[in-house]
């Protein structure tokens, strides 16, 4: 490598990069739901090149993974919007969501056959076998009324179809079912239920009941749980105890629950969250060992790690791995437990755990890419005061390369992205996506803003009724901290977001006078549109981050940033599906018809076939072109090689 003093300077944000939009869409496999049966391991795989397709894979022993659904079937749920939990196997014997048409598929032998009608008015998700006879128990919801919201239920159905009723219901009354699982000898049942205006992690409950083989339930009780307890995981232990992690004491811990005893014990005591908000089915953070300890995963100050604790509680030894994300943990037998892990340096990737010695093996990663020493940019976790004497939390990353250097004096501009959800959270692992900036000069702060998980009830419920104000705060406050560290260049701050990180950016552009620009994917600008147009699962989500609706109606009007364009004062790109049924493609036309009227820089790109997030290879390749273009025409650093450029309206204007 030649001296530095060799390298001719390139401004930030210029800087050749060894990432291309090609590594993060040909290069890079989607992995996800992973699970097993017997000696058999399973997991989702998906590729932008195939538009997003998800196909299960199936490994046994130390075989190649190969694939289990064909090409037709795509393995995904539509319930709740997000999905998750979308297949599941036993002996042998594999049953998965279709999300073309919404139908379950039985797979034995390779041939994959339907088992429910061919009607889309049917979602299922949360599959789960019963291990001692012929029935399939699963979440429908179901789109069949006209006129009123989707109806959620818990139902039983036959592994041999055709379930022309779309299955016996088990269990209804409350606006949402999840997590159902029955014990080893198939004699209880137990799940959650919740109902507006809660979410999952608000409040949910836990009940369990005696079921009979036609479905029957009987003696149903509540098990834990209520409106400002929230319940994640359930699960069964050999002797009929209930384990699960409840936030009863401020923090997602684990719990045993003794029937006999009437007596729920916290297993394993401490200021860490063992859980996460459940936003798809099928999440997993612990799973039962053979001899019945518990392998569990939690997270604290933004890190993951993976563990194993006494059945009944006591001294949770940590396993001493690389990795610092962990989910969807499966133990396989004796000895090994399967799972997703990530560290910061290594992407996402399915691995064996070995629960005696801790040595993981890796079955497939994301991505076959080796990037140049020194071109990683390596995760901080950083905290700083901001609003009301609070602390605020993220994940920052510098400007990383081999070959780069940038003027004396000149410092690199900041990307701060505020994550969806907004219960949700970032933590620090490989990101392709943020080496992609970092590479080319940027800086970037991964902001967990008041209201994101992993750091307590209390910090998540920060962000009730002040939603586009503590979030906003939080970000405005990490860059300007960075800022006045001198790490970054205050002049060139750009706040970027999806989804709900999408209004968090709006109403930072509209609201405050801090960053030079914006980049919104499918976010929200009309808080009051959201409520009435979006899906049944976040329809009441906003009377707890704003306030109930309509009674609150001023709220929402003040809190939109569509209401409120005249404030605006900097560039805008906007970025949306045309399929997106969660934020409506209408917010992001009118978004841009606002920014534009006023004479301010906007750029506006749609994409067909697209819903909320982008799967599809030449979507992903263009949103990345666009916004580096974009970024250099409004920050001011030369356009890059090989990239069109942008098309912003009003840019000479505001210049």
């Amino acid at each position: 490598m030649p001296d530095a003093q060799t390298i001719t300077p390139i401004p930030h944000g210029a800087w050749p990069s060894p990432v291309t939009p090609d590594m993060l869409t040909a290069q890079t496999i989607g992995l996800g739901e992973p699970g097993t049966d017997g000696d058999t391991r399973y997991w989702i795989e998906s590729r932008a090149s195939e538009g997003g397709l998800r196909r299960l894979v199936r490994q046994v022993g130390n075989g190649q993974p190969v694939p289990v659904t064909p090409p037709e079937i795509n393995v995904r749920s539509a319930v709740h919007e997000y999905g998750g939990g979308s297949w599941t196997a036993r002996d042998g014997i594999v049953v998965v969501s279709n999300y073309a048409d919404n139908r379950l598929y039985r797979i034995d032998g390779g041939e994959a056959t339907p088992i429910t009608p061919d009607t889309h008015a049917w979602r299922y998700a949360d599959l789960l076998l019963d291990p001692t006879g012929n029935r399939l128990i699963a979440v429908r919801e179901d789109h069949s009324l006209a006129d009123t919201e989707p109806v959620n239920t818990l139902v039983q159905l036959s592994l041999d179809g055709p379930n022309e009723d779309g299955g016996t219901v088990l269990v209804s009354g409350s606006d949402f079912v999840a997590s159902p699982v029955l014990r080893g000898d198939g004699a209880q049942l137990a799940w959650l239920a919740w109902d507006h205006p809660n979410m999952p992690w608000d409040g949910c409950e836990l009940w369990k009941a005696d079921i009979a083989g036609d479905g029957t339930l009987t003696r149903l009780r509540q098990v834990a749980g209520g409106p400002t307890e929230s319940i994640f995981q359930p699960r069964w232990a050999a002797n009929g105890d209930l384990v699960f992690v409840s936030d009863r004491t401020g923090w997602w811990n684990l719990y045993r629950a003794y029937p006999g005893r009437d007596d729920i014990t916290p297993l394993c005591p401490m200021e860490a969250e063992f859980g996460k908000p459940q936003w798809v089915f099928g999440m997993s953070t612990w799973d039962f060992a053979p001899d019945g300890s518990i392998v569990c995963a939690w997270t604290r100050d933004g890190a993951w790690h993976i563990g194993r604790l006494p059945g009944d509680g006591g001294e949770l030894t940590a396993y001493d791995t690389q990795f610092t994300y962990f989910d969807g943990i499966a133990v396989q037998d004796q000895t090994k437990a399967l799972m997703l892990a990530a560290s910061p340096e290594e992407p996402g990737q399915v691995i064996s755990l070995d629960l005696d010695s801790g040595n993981a093996v890796t079955l497939r990663q994301s991505m076959d890419i080796t990037l140049p020493e020194g071109s990683v940019s390596i995760p901080e976790a950083i905290s700083w005061p901001t609003t009301g004497g609070a602390t605020a939390h993220g994940i920052y990353y510098p400007p990383a390369s081999t070959g780069a250097v940038a003027p004396d004096g000149e410092l690199p501009p900041l990307l701060v992205k505020s994550h969806g959800g907004p219960t949700s959270m970032t933590s620090a692992e490989f990101s392709l996506g943020i080496q992609y900036w970092t590479s080319r000069g940027f800086a970037y702060l991964d902001v967990n803003y008041g209201g994101s998980t992993g750091y307590g009830r209390a910090y998540r419920e920060r962000l009730n009724g002040q939603w586009g104000i503590v979030d906003v705060d939080d970000c405005i406050s990490g860059a300007m901290w960075l800022a006045e560290q001198g790490r970054i260049d205050g002049a060139r701050m750009v706040i970027k977001g999806g989804s709900a990180g999408g209004y968090t950016t709006l109403a930072a552009l509209t609201f405050r006078e801090v960053f030079r620009a914006g980049v919104s994917s499918y976010g929200i600008g009309d808080l009051e549109a959201m409520t009435r147009d979006t899906h049944k699962f976040e329809s009441r989500y906003l009377d707890t981050l704003v306030g109930p609706w309509p009674e609150d109606k001023a709220t929402y009007d003040e809190r939109s940033p569509i209401h409120h364009v005249e404030r605006l004062n900097c560039a805008m790109l906007l970025l949306q599906g045309l399929d997106d049924k969660v934020v409506p493609p209408a917010q992001a036309e009118t978004m841009a018809e606002a920014v534009r009227a006023k004479g301010l820089p906007v750029a506006l790109l749609m994409f067909e076939g697209e819903g909320h997030g982008f799967r599809k290879e030449e979507t992903i390749h263009r949103v990345l072109q666009a916004e580096l273009s974009f970024h250099s025409q409004v920050l001011g650093f030369p356009h890059p090689e090989g990239v069109s450029p942008l098309n912003i309206e009003n840019l000479d204007r505001s210049s």
